[in-house]
């Protein structure tokens, strides 16, 4: 305790005797006037005493409270001025107005008074006028953390070099698995010699091995077809660099020895334990082979897909052996249901309602009531003469239910069969893809990130033309009792031909047989035309999109519609294809405001540009050759502004997402 406080007390204490001696004088004069008086004396001894002591007090209070301010005002100049702590006051117009010692040793250059805070950094002035309330800020390769105080117009500067390097260092150094995989090379090799065989195998082999030592990469080969790889985040960050070379090198390669032979890898990344990054690893695999193969996926712990490659149209290798798996599969599911509700995307096109008609016939071949959710406000006009067909027919027209009426009517043992898309986003009505847990995904687009979660059954093949396509092979598979009539059978050859382009793009053998199995049972291509036939006045209002197309880059044509106009999704992917049919033109690009208020784009090509890759990077999808995507409050010129750097980042060497 300081000592004028024990001074204080002692002053206290005085005063109390003081008081108490009053009270005892006055009892002593009045029973004896000569002690009284010997106790007035001794009184004022009392107080002079406690006056002095008072006084004494209040000069310790003084000293003590000068030194302290002192030594106080002494650690703030040494703080201010000393400490390796950057400050800065800055003006109005982001001129420095006053620095400590300490900013020029940061900056290497002095006075800084009156210089602008651009001197210092150009990252100094957006990070003001974002508001932020600290950011790291590079300076002369020094890594500073800045705190921005915006009522003083004042700036600390924290060296926060070491820490930053060994974040980075950390994260580089963190595990990365990776499962590569052989695309077909099973059906490849099937048909060769052994020699040929041997040969193409030690190529691979040799290239991966000279691949992995080159980048630090542990690699163990565990099958014919499969291998592992162990590296870390600083080699994954170089090889996203280089876009994975390592694909076109294999399928350079290969392609020489005229075998179509490609890699794909899925990698697991991420702050992570072992398992889960296997884990990781092995469905960022799935998902690559899902999306047709020849590419690359990267999964991280936050959910977040990269991915690269990917820019070859995929390789038929569907077996009649998986059709039958899968049609006895879901057979099995109907049959353990109480009914089956069939539902395509949201604004359904020719392909998804053909493939829900022939689901429903798959559901009535196994002797259960099925219905196809439609939505009659989502019509397009290109479907719109093949509903009014369906109208005609009393029996199937039944069988189409409005999605509220669907919702109250299925039960915890309904089956609910999506076909056509595999994104939650985009079906017809997400409340009844949220009641039933029992759910059959059927689509023909590549695997996207997005995706229905837990189905019991899918059926994903990137590889056939359409969906209707595959719905055809499910059902040759099915009982025999009913049989197709003329409009149920046309509906999903109507499906095939506006998804081939009137088989031309996209076509497989298997889509030849599917077309012949569908005409054998009374599809009627008269009617197909019927259904495909246009208003002259669309014809026109297309034109006119047409009319506006101009060459961007390389082959690359975008068209835009007018912005005062809204059209449907069918009108702009006609428009795309017409584009394409161009001379000169090898992918088309249609930007136009659709009835629901978003902005549409709609891509084609002929297989040289990966519009899929491109509309991926607008959070679109579909095909290598036929993609769209939807871009929400934005105009027209803000989308093709959108669309032209994803084309750019597109054309410079890759895509990632």
């Amino acid at each position: 305790m300081p000592e004028f406080l024990t001074k204080r007390w002692h002053g206290y204490h005085v005063i109390a005797l003081f008081v108490i001696s009053i009270l005892f004088i006055g009892i002593i004069a009045y029973y004896n006037w000569i002690l009284g008086i010997a106790s007035v004396v001794i009184m004022t001894l009392l107080v002079y005493n406690a006056v002095r002591a008072e006084s004494a007090f209040q000069e310790d209070v003084k000293g003590y409270l000068s030194t302290l301010s002192h030594r106080v005002r002494k650690v703030g100049d040494e703080a201010l001025m000393e400490m390796p702590i950057g400050i800065i006051l800055y003006d109005e117009d982001c001129r420095v107005e006053w620095t400590n010692p300490y900013m020029p040793h940061v900056i290497g250059e002095e006075p800084l008074i009156g210089q602008s805070l651009n001197f210092i950094s150009d990252k100094i002035i957006p990070f003001i006028k974002a508001e932020a309330d600290r950011e790291i800020i590079p300076i002369n390769k020094r890594k500073y953390l800045v705190h921005f105080k915006q009522e003083e117009r004042l700036l600390y500067f924290f060296d926060v070099s070491e820490k930053v390097e060994l974040e980075k260092q950390y994260r580089d150094e963190q595990t990365v698995l990776a499962f590569i995989f052989l695309d077909n090379y099973d059906e490849v090799t099937q048909g060769l010699g052994d020699q040929v065989r041997s040969n193409i195998n030690s190529q691979v082999t040799s290239m991966l091995n000279r691949w992995a030592e080159e980048n630090g990469i542990f690699l163990k080969r565990s099958s014919s077809e499969r291998f592992f790889a162990v590296f870390n985040q600083a080699t994954l960050s170089e090889l996203e660099k280089t876009k994975f070379s390592v694909l076109d090198e294999v399928r350079d390669m290969t392609s020489k020895e005229n075998v179509p032979l490609t890699l794909s890898i899925g990698v697991g990344s991420g702050h992570a334990s072992l398992p889960e990054l296997g884990q990781l690893a092995q469905s960022s695999l799935d998902l690559a082979l899902g999306r047709g193969g020849d590419q690359v996926a990267i999964k991280q712990m936050n959910g977040k897909v990269k991915f690269y490659g990917g820019k070859t149209n995929p390789i038929e290798k569907r077996t009649r052996v998986r059709a039958r798996v899968i049609s006895h599969a879901l057979r099995e599911l109907v049959l353990d249901s109480d009914q089956v509700m069939i539902m395509g995307h949201a604004h359904p096109d020719m392909d998804s309602i053909g493939a829900a008609i022939g689901i429903l016939k798959v559901a009535q071949a196994n002797g259960k009531e099925g219905f196809v959710v439609f939505d009659q406000n989502q019509k397009t006009t290109g479907v719109t003469k093949l509903i009014e067909q369906v109208q005609q027919n009393e029996h199937l027209w039944a069988r189409f239910i409005d999605p509220d009426d669907a919702l109250e009517n299925s039960t915890h043992n309904t089956l609910l069969v999506v076909v056509d898309t595999h994104k939650p986003s985009l079906v017809m009505d997400d409340r009844l893809l949220n009641k039933l847990d029992r759910v059959v995904v059927i689509d023909h687009h590549r695997r996207a990130e997005e995706f229905i979660e837990d189905p019991v059954l899918v059926y994903m093949e990137p590889y056939a033309s359409s969906t209707a396509e595959l719905v055809t092979e499910l059902f040759e598979y099915q009982p025999k009792r009913l049989k197709m009539d003329i409009l149920e059978a046309t509906a999903l050859l109507a499906g095939i031909i506006v998804d081939t382009k009137s088989f031309t793009l996209r076509t497989g053998s298997r889509t030849f047989d599917a077309a012949s199995y569908l005409r054998a049972h009374g599809a009627d291509t008269i009617l197909v035309q019927e259904f495909l036939r246009e208003d002259i006045r669309q014809y026109i209002r297309r034109s006119k999109i047409i009319e506006n197309a101009r060459i961007y880059k390389s082959g690359i044509c975008i068209a835009k519609g007018d912005p005062t106009e809204a059209y449907d999704q069918v009108m702009i992917a006609q428009a795309a294809d017409t584009l394409l049919s161009m001379s000169g033109v090898v992918a088309s690009f249609v930007i136009s405001k659709r009835k629901d208020g978003k902005i549409s784009i709609s891509a084609r090509s002929l297989g040289e540009v990966n519009v899929q890759l491109i509309m991926e990077g607008l959070h679109g999808g579909g095909h290598l050759t036929n993609a769209a995507t939807q871009i929400e409050d934005a105009t027209i010129e803000e989308a093709e502004n959108m669309l032209k750097g994803t084309i750019d980042e597109y054309l410079e060497g890759g895509k990632e997402a």
